[in-house]
């Protein structure tokens, strides 16, 4: 049976490289996009669906779809991402609320709607994409983005307890600098010495295709050294 894939954020980026990998993997994949359209790539295999991380209602309406179109749900990854470039005293409430209703709120409401079919699969996976702003906070700049980004660690560690037993696996992916548009506007860091989409996709794919035994809890991966990554 064929495994599908939900994959937020996926018109451009990460998630569109994934999405292609997964389908030349034999994946079939639902793509959540604010504007919903066909990829150049896209088969049979390929929904498009509109999703919005930051509307609450879009979540389960997306894997309603989803279950509609294909029967099935094996896998989950929250891609979906934006950045506020403030510190935690330059941040109002609504620049924190944005962050966290897109990196934490949105992705826990997807997993939660897909769980009983993520359960069903026996070997659902979960990938929610963090940051190495997750694991460290690199300037103050930073802060509010990073607020989210530990949050998000933590509900792929939550996710993880809560469906192991099920055969439900969690990643937290924890990139650097990925050359997307994102980075490109926040960092003056050479755009060709950043992780290339495609390869962050390639450990995306592995990820998702290990088997119960061999669960990753967290990925961290960097374009360039740091003291502890």
């Amino acid at each position: 049976m064929t495994r599908v894939a939900m994959i937020s954020g996926a018109s451009r980026g990460i998630g569109a490289a994934l999405g292609r990998r997964l389908v030349q993997d034999g994946w079939a994949v639902s793509l959540g996009m604010r504007q919903p359209a066909l990829p150049d790539w896209a088969t049979d295999a390929v929904q498009v669906q509109a999703h919005d991380a930051s509307d609450p209602a879009s979540d389960a309406a997306w894997v309603g779809a989803v279950a509609d179109r294909f029967g099935r749900i094996d896998a989950v990854v929250a891609n979906a991402g934006v950045m506020t470039p403030k510190s935690v005293i330059e941040a109002s409430d609504d620049d924190i609320r944005a962050m966290m209703d897109v990196h934490v709120m949105s992705p826990r409401r997807l997993a939660q709607a897909a769980w009983p079919l993520l359960r069903a699969s026996g070997r659902g996976r979960v990938v929610i994409l963090a940051s190495l702003s997750g694991k460290r906070v690199k300037s103050a700049k930073a802060g509010s983005y990073s607020l989210s980004k530990f949050a998000a660690v933590a509900l792929a560690h939550g996710l993880r307890h809560e469906g192991f037993a099920d055969g439900i696996r969690a990643t937290a992916v924890c990139p650097g600098f990925v050359a997307t548009d994102m980075a490109r506007s926040i960092t003056d860091f050479p755009v060709d010495r950043m992780t290339d989409p495609q390869d962050l996709a390639r450990i995306i794919a592995l990820l998702l295709d290990l088997p119960n035994e061999a669960s990753v809890a967290e990925f961290a991966v960097n374009c360039q050294l740091e003291e502890s990554f």
